[in-house]
């Protein structure tokens, strides 16, 4: 079988591969920068340096795979959503080029909104044209990352998270090794064709509340959240130097999944994970503290 894995030293790229090698599957690896690879991998992966948004360079690379792991990578521009639409290109274009016959797509809860979830529509774009290749499509509709903590590590440090959802909202939070685990026995099993949309929920809904109280026990560090005003965190990021364009992305994400919003897939025993945020925060974030 020959499993192609792109973005493989994301979050959840780098897991997947390593997954897959421990499984006893050469995996193909498409990577902007192959230097990143972890060193103990590389011997064990084929690799092609490629930029995901380049269509014509994404298809040939893909090029004799049966099955093809894609995330759409980090948006690099001031228009995230034309990022995304260019790497959806590049997709959509592998998988009718080169006949691959199962896909398994790193989406996210929100993307079931289609439009007002910010980068989250690049997302569902993502999902409606790999839907229209006619290829067995799995698309993973995760929760929020764990890891998206490690990019607050200064307002840990300062002891004060500062959100724009309701800090006693509850939702869906992951650890991204769980994703990946979810993602590799897809990727392995050839027992499921058609369209499937496979929640990965974590193995609790927390509020923002919650994630302070853990985060704090796990570090040893005091912390608390804060709800700030929309205009307050806008104001920030466009201080911060960033484009309008980044910023209605960035806010939409928060602001398009309060006011009453319900994921499409129930929490049930398929989708619940087992990594505790406790667990993942004491391994992973109180080391960078």
């Amino acid at each position: 079988m020959r499993i192609a894995v792109t973005t493989p030293t994301g979050n959840v790229g780098r897991h997947v591969v390593a997954m897959l090698v421990r499984a006893g599957v050469r995996p193909l690896v498409l990577a902007r920068d192959l230097e990143r690879l972890d060193p103990e991998i590389r011997p064990m992966v084929d690799a092609i340096e490629v930029d995901q948004l380049d269509v014509e360079a994404v298809s040939a690379a893909i090029s004799g795979v049966d099955a093809l792991y894609w995330v759409d990578p980090p948006a690099a521009s001031a228009d995230p959503l034309d990022d995304y639409r260019r790497a959806t290109a590049s997709a959509v274009r592998a998988v009718e080029d080169n006949g691959i016959a199962r896909v398994v797509f790193q989406s996210s809860v929100g993307a079931e909104k289609r439009h007002g979830a910010g980068e989250i529509d690049g997302l569902a774009g993502t999902e409606v044209a790999l839907d229209a290749t006619g290829a067995d499509v799995t698309h993973l509709r995760c929760g929020y990352f764990f890891s998206n903590l490690e990019l607050q590590l200064d307002q840990v440090r300062s002891g004060s998270l500062q959100v724009i959802l309701p800090v006693d909202q509850p939702m869906a939070w992951v650890a991204p090794r769980d994703i990946a685990e979810v993602a590799v026995t897809r990727l392995l099993s050839t027992k499921w064709s058609g369209r499937h949309v496979q929640a990965v929920h974590g193995p609790e809904d927390l509020t923002w509340r919650r994630v302070a109280e853990v985060v704090s026990e796990a570090t040893g560090r005091p912390l608390r959240v804060e709800r700030i005003p929309d205009d307050a965190m806008r104001d920030g990021m466009l201080g911060a130097g960033m484009p309008d364009t980044l910023v209605d992305a960035l806010m939409g994400m928060s602001t398009g999944l309060r006011d009453g919003f319900v994921a499409e897939q129930p929490r049930t025993v398929q989708s619940t994970t087992p990594t505790t945020l406790a667990s993942w925060a004491y391994d992973v974030l109180r080391r960078q503290l």
